[in-house]
């Protein structure tokens, strides 16, 4: 019998015998045994993974056939013979033979049935891997390979020292060149008299950014000096090239997902683009059909601002939703949870702003008001001054600027100074009472000739005197004028010069301005004579 044929029957008859003393063993045995059959167990020799055993073999459990073949190979290199590794097929595997003795054997159950390799491509890998371990026993054992590993290790640490030396040099001079430029640049960066970026927040942020920049060059120097040392020995050779691998693992998983996500954004920037260029052809549309006059209701010159940014959040949206399957990451769990978090936030929390944002556009399509014109909104009067979103600012007769919610405004009665006059501007209008004993016509005509002293009063339409009320012991008379916004505090000055101007007239012509209430009778009766009737300066028309 040959010696390779003497050694296959060797180790089967030790693999039945084993089996037969497992097969007697105690309860417990077996079922320690059971257990760890359903695991896989490492080959690992020198540091090194020969093969991985996933079957069981002749009854032997992995971690049983991995026992015997580290045994059989660790024997082997002591002795230092040829140790020549062959591989031969048998029916029952294939077989790892060591010199004359086999080594151990590579079932069909052992190939990974992810990467769906055969037995065969298993053992000869297992086989090349044999032979390195065989070739780095025999180097770790040469002292001229030993001192050639230590010499490279020293050279090694010293060009790492010297880099780490370089290194930190290198930030001292960045760190002056870099921070003094960066002064003197952030004392530029301004709109207008505003200073952008201040000198005590960059110049902080800039050192921060360099010591980052600077360890992480370390970390990575130092995880490249560790990796280059221990590959330089045999025996840790597998530790260093593992280093090495993880890193490249690293840096080509980036690579490959930055090249992968290229694609992506370019539809995703090809979307938006598209979607940025159709919204400033609506722009430029909307801005023409508004300032032709177009007989659409909504597209006014008012409202063409927020009609442009309703259809250019539209268009947005409808880009992003196209979008969104290309963003890299997008199809990640994490990245859809943000999503569900970020939309139940705005979900919970946006009701009041959804309702505002409502009515801003119910006064925007409506046009109940517009910016410049003066109204009285419950209880706050002045002039509009802008209409957004979701508030209404007003600035008061007083300088006061208030921030009214749309809400508020569609929800109360507002009174609209501007609306019914001729071309710009608002109506004044004020209200006195004088007793029945004066006559009417009078205090009409003086009332109109105060209006007409007023500075930013209209002659034309001329003021107009109502008498809104008889009231039990006097007629209330009503001036009602047109004033032109110039100013901006207009309305409250021209009713104040208003004001003064009525009681100048009055004190003018002798005319009390009294509202008179019921105390005793009169000896004569409070009447005004025929001949009475136009007294100065109420004139007789014709």
């Amino acid at each position: 019998m040959r010696p390779s044929l003497r050694a296959i029957a060797i180790f089967l008859i030790a693999i039945a015998a084993s089996n037969f003393t497992w097969a007697n063993s105690a309860p417990e045995t077996k079922a320690v045994a059971s257990e760890t059959a359903a695991t896989e167990a490492n080959l690992v020799v020198f540091n090194r993974t020969l093969a991985v055993f996933r079957a069981h073999f002749l009854g032997a459990a992995p971690t049983v056939r991995v026992a015997r073949a580290r045994t059989i190979i660790d024997e082997a290199l002591r002795q230092q013979g040829e140790l020549k590794v062959t591989v031969k097929a048998n029916p029952e595997g294939q077989l790892i033979v060591l010199d004359d003795r086999l080594a151990f054997v590579i079932t069909d159950g052992d190939a990974d049935p992810l990467l769906q390799e055969t037995s065969e491509a298993v053992a000869r890998k297992a086989a090349q891997r044999l032979e390195q371990i065989i070739a780095e026993t025999r180097e770790s054992r040469n002292l001229e390979s030993l001192f050639k590993a230590l010499g490279a290790s020293g050279v090694a640490s010293i060009v790492f020292a010297l880099a780490l030396w370089c290194l930190g040099r290198i930030r001292l001079w960045l760190a002056s060149v870099l921070l003094s430029k960066a002064e003197k640049k952030v004392e530029n960066l301004k709109i207008g008299n505003t200073q952008l970026i201040e000198g005590e927040h960059l110049l902080p942020f800039l050192r921060h950014l360099l010591s980052f920049l600077r360890w992480l060059l370390v970390l990575l120097l130092s995880y490249e000096w560790l990796s280059f040392v221990l590959s330089r020995f045999p025996y840790t050779r597998p530790w260093g090239e593992r280093l090495n691998e993880y890193l490249l693992d690293v840096a080509g998983g980036l690579l490959q997902s930055i090249l992968g996500a290229i694609p992506g954004l370019g539809v995703a920037l090809a979307i938006f683009m598209l979607a940025r260029v159709f919204i400033g052809f609506l722009s430029r549309f909307f801005a023409r059909m508004a300032n032709a006059g177009t007989t659409i209701n909504w597209l006014t010159p008012e409202t063409m601002p927020t009609t442009r940014r309703l259809f250019s959040i539209a268009i947005w949206l409808f880009a992003i939703a196209m979008a969104y399957p290309y963003l890299p990451g997008a199809q990640t769990e994490a990245f859809r949870g943000l999503s569900v978090i970020l939309g139940l936030m705005v979900s919970l929390g946006a009701s009041s702003v959804v309702g505002q944002g409502a009515a801003g556009l119910i006064l925007t399509y409506t046009r109940t008001i517009r910016a410049g014109e003066y109204v009285r909104i419950g209880e706050h009067e002045g002039t509009v001054v802008r209409i957004g979103m979701f508030t209404t600012v007003i600035r008061t007769g007083l300088g006061e600027e208030l921030t009214l919610p749309n809400s508020m405004i569609t929800g109360t009665v507002t009174k609209n100074y501007s609306r019914t006059v001729k071309g710009s501007g608002y109506v004044v209008d004020t209200t006195v009472t004088i007793g029945y004993d004066t006559p009417w016509r009078q205090v009409e005509a003086m009332l109109i000739e105060a209006a007409k002293r007023t500075q930013g009063i209209l002659d034309n339409p001329a003021p107009v005197v109502f008498q809104t009320n008889l009231s039990d012991f006097y007629p209330e008379y009503r001036l009602v004028a047109q004033a032109i916004p110039n100013r901006p505090r207009p309305r409250a000055e021209v009713l104040s010069a208003l004001h003064a101007n009525i009681q100048d007239v009055f004190n003018e012509y002798g005319v009390q301005i009294m509202s008179p209430h019921y105390m005793a009778d009169p000896s004569e009766a409070k009447v005004v004579k025929a001949e009475d009737w136009f007294p100065a300066p109420a004139r007789k028309s014709d």
